[in-house]
């Protein structure tokens, strides 16, 4: 490790760099920040993309709840049947060089701590930055969440979080238990039902919304989960409030009874899984659509918990140290609320720092 008077000092260091680390780094630069002198944006990646570039291969733009443009350069040229995961990545990366952002990559934060003179100490792979003001912007997808269920370690065929897929020709032909009831496992539904037998399991019914989701929609969307936060629960997900659009695939999956949910089972077999009325469904997997928690482990040493198990944050800034600000997390988890976080985030860091360092 590092000694602390090593470490480089910066105003602001942003850990993360998809929409919500990007969007952070455009703001801090039109505050008159400097890249690499007055703030570092670091990423844990080895290319630009954030965590769109680990999606599965199939999942076109198309298919994808809608990818909100980054400040300052709309995302264009959308072609529906690329994949999202090649989209994003050079609509990021054209961004970076756009905006000279000079992402650092890869780099690994191992943790924030308390330094010298009220500085944070941001220990990397790459060194340790002192620090005036974080902006966390490490978003979830680091941190699949598995469920447990008796009998889970028994099971015979094979488990799979969302985070694992990446074909359905792996499955043709399989009996596959699909479990969680956000736009993962609906996707995921829709194109295995097409060379496999599906059985849905969710723990509570799922909604489709015939409606348009438009800004005030996700506006309101965005707000039941800020309430969690702003409260010092866990967030929960932005999609979970909003329903799932009920698209023409979506209806046509629903009239052919793919889409047919089934409560959660009570636990899990060497062949399958067994509901409390004793039903039981024989399958080859169990894939596990049950999405991501923050990758926030990073900053434990700071303490920024709060009893009811989350942490408690007024639009970005977390409560207990107005030095953190959290991007990427409750509210602003999804595309709906990034670049509204960035925003808010840097205006926190404006008033927080000392009115000299910043231009108007």
């Amino acid at each position: 490790m590092q000694r602390e008077s090593s470490a480089r000092e910066t105003d602001v260091v942003v850990i993360g760099a998809g929409q919500a680390g990007l969007s952070s780094a455009y703001f801090l630069r039109r505050a008159g920040l400097r890249p690499d002198e007055d703030f570092v944006v670091l990423d844990h990646s080895a290319r630009p993309g954030g965590a769109w570039q680990y999606r599965w291969p199939s999942l076109t733009l198309g298919a994808t709840h809608r990818i909100h443009d980054l400040p300052g350069l709309p995302l264009e040229h959308r072609d529906e049947h690329r994949r999202s995961s090649e989209v994003v990545s050079e609509y990021f990366a054209g961004y970076e060089r756009a905006f000279d952002l000079r992402v650092r990559r890869p780099v690994d934060v191992r943790t924030v701590r308390d330094g010298p003179d009220g500085r944070l100490l941001v220990e990397t792979s790459a060194g340790t930055w002192a620090a005036r003001a974080l902006i966390n912007a490490t978003g979830t997808w680091d941190r699949p969440f598995w469920p447990y269920y008796p009998g889970q370690e028994s099971f015979r065929g094979r488990q799979l979080h969302t985070a694992d897929y990446r074909s359905r020709d792996e499955f043709a032909g399989l009996h596959i238990v699909v479990v969680g009831g956000g736009a993962s496992a609906v996707q995921l539904l829709l194109e295995l039902s097409e060379v496999a037998t599906t059985t849905w399991v969710t723990r509570r019914p799922p909604r489709f919304d015939d409606g348009p989701f438009d800004e005030s929609r996700g506006r309101a969307a965005v707000a039941r989960v800020e309430e969690r936060v702003r409260r010092g629960l866990p967030p929960g997900s932005v999609v979970s409030a909003t329903g799932y659009p009920a698209t023409p695939e979506v209806k046509a999956a629903l009239a052919r009874g793919v889409l047919d949910r089934l409560p959660m089972f009570q636990r899990i077999t060497p062949d399958g899984v067994v509901w409390a009325d004793g039903r039981q469904q024989d399958a080859d997997v169990i894939l596990w659509c049950t999405g991501f928690r923050p990758a926030i482990d990073h900053l434990a040493p700071l303490r920024l918990r709060e009893p009811g198990g989350g942490i408690r944050v007024e639009g970005t800034r977390v409560v207990v140290d107005p030095r953190v600000q959290l991007v990427g997390y409750g509210p602003s988890a999804s595309t709906i609320g990034a670049n509204r976080a960035g925003r808010m985030a840097v205006r926190e860091i404006r008033r927080l720092l000392e009115p000299a360092r910043l231009s108007a």
